[in-house]
């Protein structure tokens, strides 16, 4: 009995060894990319199934009035492409199983390029920048209403007009809101010597400080960011970029900036171009915060900017901005509904095709106030009655008008995005509970995440479970925590790269699937080359006014490099008769314009031009001051020591991993 036992003994213990030697089971490799899962094919057939996807009214409007079209690439004056024109001749037929239909049925109607009439001295130019080229007939010339974002592509659209309507001057140039995609690619269209000579920019109130404050201050950390929301480094096919949602794509030109010569201010201000009549619409803080919209009297035509176009916009770009305010938004589109639309032949904006018909305008007019009147009132009546921002996300419902209005749909900016930035616009970017006030940054979090997980297999294997089941959003956390962990781990990257792929793949927001689908890409083949457009070039900072010059530098100090004590210096630009004064200590390097330092430690006078040139290091200092383009009086060390705490941000900087 004694020996049966020990030998029952002997095999619970050999069990158990053989229990403790046996492996934790691993996740299997990921799927392999471009193909759409299961799970997504389901979500998206739902979607076109209770969506009218072939109804055909938009389509007519998208067609209406064809003139011509740019055949051959559009290339900058090195031969480098800056638009590709026929990028998007592959959305045609049936959404593919990789597309969202609601998503493919859009960017079919941005595919539409050229040249369009929309009444007789009206016309638009489509499809080959983010944006839409308006053009106004005048008693002279042509009047310009946003001239896209690169030179080389604006330079195009007016080239297009010229060939097919006669060759005329531009007479005005008129850029609707301070976003880089309607003014930076004025010096294609118009130069400081037509200003000179005569020719208006018109420009809403508060313009150039806010096109400076984000394409300058901001633009490093935006446009790194716009990469993944334009989708700017994927390919263009089924699997990749297939468009925006607010247009075919971001061009990849020269970006530059004029200056407006008037900013106009107040509702019914009235101005007269070339002997074309204008009533100006102020609508700061809704779509940017400085914008306008307009309408032309003698056409009986509303021009609504961006605050009215064919899609739900955002609240809060993923780019990143200034939060935007839905209560005005709204407001602004019920004033043009009740002043305008029953006098409106037709609407057109800066993005999309236009409207045509009164009844047409009205009903346009109204569900546009109506999406975001709604998801601003619906947001804070959940808030007061104590959601969160992500609560409330999950449970505000999909008004009516989204299922019959395509314009309002979110193929730009979402309902669940909106929503969470209304809350943010109330109350802040914390949801009210004490544990996340102060939580862990993304990396120490994640390491804890995965330990309480059992290590990175078993979070790998849940994620994997997640997957499969088709939960991406959990399977996404899952996985980026493993990567946020150990950025080395392949098998990681692929899993969370597979997910973010489906996510894109049903995503209706052109936006979202983009950066869904980059980030997989950047997690797959790692950083590309640089293919972004740089606000910070010479076409731009000759536009930018000193001082917002030397803010935008003061962002770039580093007080901990200052290797002397606090001085000032004094900056003389004799070609734009300013002077500057600048303040450097161990906290900021302070400007203060028209003013001067009695006791500088130097003083720099320079023409502004070769001060851009040094700023952008195109030429040394020596080499301009060899050219008698500077002179420096005091200690020049002191000159060295601030230039040396200027620092020059990374512009691929990593966003999908640690």
């Amino acid at each position: 009995m004694r020996h049966a036992a020990l030998a029952l003994v002997a095999l619970i213990s050999l069990a158990a060894c053989s229990e403790q030697a046996a492996e934790a089971p691993k996740a299997d490799a990921a799927p392999p990319a471009g193909v759409a899962t299961e799970a997504t094919k389901a979500a998206n057939t739902a979607l076109a199934e209770r969506l009218p996807l072939d109804q055909p009214g938009d389509f007519e409007d998208a067609d209406h009035g064809l003139l011509a079209q740019i055949q051959e690439d559009i290339v900058d004056e090195t031969g480098k492409v800056v638009w590709a024109v026929h990028a998007q001749d592959f959305i045609t037929g049936a959404a593919p199983a990789t597309v969202n239909p609601s998503l493919w049925r859009q960017q079919q109607l941005l595919a539409k390029h050229g040249l369009f009439e929309v009444k007789d001295g009206l016309y638009q130019v489509r499809g080959y920048d983010l944006a839409v080229m308006s053009i106004i007939r005048g008693e002279t010339g042509w009047i310009i209403v946003d001239p896209l974002t690169a030179k080389e592509t604006a330079a195009a659209a007016l080239k297009l007009v010229n060939d097919t309507l006669g060759e005329r001057p531009v007479s005005g140039v008129i850029y609707t809101h301070s976003h880089a995609d309607h003014f930076a690619g004025a010096r294609g269209v118009i130069s400081e010597a037509d200003i000179a000579n005569g020719v208006p920019v018109l420009a809403p109130i508060g313009f150039t400080e806010n096109a400076i404050a984000e394409n300058l201050l901001a633009g490093n950390y935006m446009s790194r960011r716009a990469i993944l929301m334009f989708g700017g480094t994927l390919p263009n096919d089924a699997t990749g970029q297939v468009g925006t949602g607010l247009g075919p794509a971001l061009s990849r030109g020269t970006a530059g900036f004029i200056p407006p010569t008037e900013e106009i201010s107040g509702r019914g201000t009235q101005r007269t171009i070339d002997g074309v009549k204008f009533e100006f619409i102020d609508a700061a803080g809704t779509e940017a915060p400085a914008e306008f919209m307009f309408y032309l009297p003698d056409f009986r035509a509303l021009c609504t900017a961006e605050v009215a176009t064919a899609t739900f916009h955002n609240g809060l770009t993923l780019r990143g901005a200034k939060v935007r305010d839905f209560l005005e938004w709204s407001r602004v589109l019920d004033y043009v509904l009740v002043n305008y639309a029953d006098k409106s032949d037709l609407s057109f904006a800066s993005h999309h095709w236009p409207t045509f018909g009164t009844e047409n305008v009205q009903d346009y007019l109204r569900g546009q106030r109506d999406v975001y009147r709604y998801t601003h009132d619906q947001t804070v009546r959940r808030a007061n009655q104590g959601q969160t921002q992500f609560e409330i996300a999950e449970d505000i419902p999909e008004p009516d008008v989204q299922e019959t209005h395509f314009d309002t749909r979110g193929y730009y900016g979402t309902l669940n995005h909106n929503a969470k930035a209304v809350y943010q616009y109330y109350f802040g970017w914390w949801d009210g509970v004490p544990a996340t006030y102060n939580a862990w940054p993304m990396e120490e979090r994640s390491k804890r995440m995965v330990a309480l997980a059992g290590g990175e297999d078993a979070a790998l294997v849940a994620g994997e479970d997640a997957f499969n089941e088709g939960d991406y959003r959990w399977a996404a956390e899952v996985f980026n925590a493993v990567v946020f962990t150990n950025p080395e781990n392949k098998l990681a990257r692929d899993w969370l790269a597979s997910t973010y792929e489906q996510m894109g793949f049903q995503a209706e927001s052109g936006a979202w699937r983009d950066y869904y689908l980059t980030g997989a890409a950047e997690l797959r083949r790692g950083l590309p080359v640089d293919q972004a457009i740089r606000l910070g070039n010479a076409d731009f900072l000759k536009g930018v006014p000193t001082v917002e010059l030397f803010n935008a530098l003061a962002v770039r100090y580093a007080p901990e490099k200052l290797t002397r004590d606090p001085f000032t210096l004094n900056f003389v630009f004799p070609d734009t008769e300013e002077t500057l004064m600048l303040d450097v200590g161990t906290r900021t390097a302070f400007p203060r314009p028209g003013s001067a330092s009695g006791s500088p430690a130097a003083t720099l006078t320079i023409s502004r031009a070769a001060f851009n040139d040094l700023i952008l290091q195109t030429r040394s200092f020596q080499d301009i001051a060899k050219a008698g383009e500077a002179k420096v009086e005091g200690d020049p060390s002191a000159l060295l020591a601030w230039f040396s705490a200027l620092e020059t941000p990374p512009f691929w900087f990593n966003v999908v991993e640690p």
